[in-house]
């Protein structure tokens, strides 16, 4: 579906462009990218009381417990209804916080029908011991045709037991036995071939999350996978990575419509909606590689590195700041080879007939170079603090 949406899309645009219909073009290329950046992705969480269901939910959405978006966490059942938790930075990203299985208001035999499960694009079945009703579920998720995840939560407090337990402590052996419990149980419930991520909600980098976000990539169809991916922490280099790939992959089209734009005859029309379009997508480079001043405040709390510490180490002038047309402005024109374009986009208007072709080519050049060196910089940026918070280290 995706793919033959991009045939066609890319086709009207090369139709416009080549028409000299460049607001056409524009509108379109608008249309295509709000669609990416609208794509709405809904994670349905579930599981028993004190599951640890609103902690892993406020973990991924990387909020604190006191935060007033955070997810209630407590021992008692806490979610007496379907509750919405949107992303902060990525609010298309909606995480839905289901009540317990098998409650009076939501027994099992009508649980999917009461929470509409329609409306979710997978579930994760979060439990510390997974039991009838988990298997009920997961059965009946099936008969659905869609997807599901089993997570073994509160990991890290298995492994601190252990260690202060046991003698002769092995942290592998320790998550080969729990993991092999948990499949056990669920075959015995009558589930065949479980498989069971191993999570800790205080640390997301260890144990079996950056697997269990590599499997749901991998499952999601294209738009939705991209929309779960820039939504995600930073839990190893290699998401980084793919964070860059996928930003990498969208340049063209925010540089064709930079083109597009320039070649409607609006004088000053092209600068201001190259500085706008650049703002909001480099201010959505800057949240998913969280290097907002937010993201990184929670990141020095979690991890124990001084804020300070962490924005020592950062080479972007836009990573922990607001990002301004005025800053972006001042970037553009302390590159020599931007400031090159820019002049050849502006001085190319006064050639007669070829000037407004000559413009959108410069200024497709522009912007795609700017991002590019953007995109690079700033992911320079999320590795390094990645690696100085220490969380690149399994353990």
């Amino acid at each position: 579906m995706g793919n033959l949406f991009s045939r066609s899309f890319d086709t009207e645009v090369r139709e416009a462009l080549l028409n000299n219909d460049g607001a056409t073009a524009a509108a379109k290329i608008q249309e295509y990218l709000e669609i990416q950046i609208n794509i709405p992705l809904n994670i349905a969480v579930t599981g028993e009381t004190g599951s640890g269901k609103s902690t892993l939910i406020n973990a991924i959405r990387r909020v604190g417990k006191n935060d007033e978006r955070a997810a209630p966490i407590g021992e008692e059942e806490t979610t007496m209804e379907v509750t919405p938790y949107p992303h902060p930075n990525f609010p298309n990203v909606t995480f839905w916080d289901l009540p317990g299985i098998g409650t009076m208001n939501f027994p099992a035999a009508k649980y999917l029908k009461l929470v509409e499960f329609e409306r979710f694009d997978f579930f994760i079945i979060i439990s510390d011991r997974f039991r009838e009703n988990d298997v009920k579920l997961a059965k009946e998720i099936q008969k659905k045709k869609m997807k599901f995840y089993f997570v073994r939560s509160k990991i890290d407090d298995n492994i601190r037991d252990k260690r202060t337990s046991q003698r002769e402590f092995n942290e592998e052996r320790t998550l080969t036995q729990i993991r092999e419990t948990c499949i056990q149980s669920l075959q015995d419930q009558g589930f065949e071939s479980p498989q069971v991520f191993l999570v800790s909600s205080r640390e997301l980098h260890l144990y079996d999350f950056p697997l269990l976000a590599e499997t749901l990539e991998r499952e999601l169809p294209d738009l939705k996978r991209e929309a779960f991916q820039l939504a995600m922490p930073n839990t190893s280099l290699e998401m980084i990575d793919r964070k860059k790939k996928a930003f990498k992959s969208k340049i063209k089209y925010v540089a064709l419509l930079s083109a597009a734009v320039a070649g409607v005859p609006v004088p000053g029309l092209s600068v201001a909606v190259d500085l706008s379009l650049l703002v909001g997508v480099v201010t959505r480079y800057v949240f998913a590689f969280g290097l907002d001043i937010s993201s990184l405040k929670k990141i020095s709390h979690y991890t124990g590195v001084p804020y300070e510490e962490l924005k020592a180490i950062i080479e972007s002038p836009l990573a922990a700041t607001v990002v301004t047309p005025a800053l972006l402005l001042n970037l553009l024109v302390q590159t020599a080879s931007l400031v090159v374009l820019m002049a050849a986009e502006e001085g190319s208007r006064l050639i007669p007939i070829l000037g407004i072709p000559a413009s959108m080519a410069f200024s497709f050049l522009t912007i795609y170079k700017a991002l590019n060196i953007f995109l690079e910089v700033l992911a320079d940026d999320a590795r390094r603090v990645f690696e100085k918070t220490g969380l690149n280290r399994k353990g």
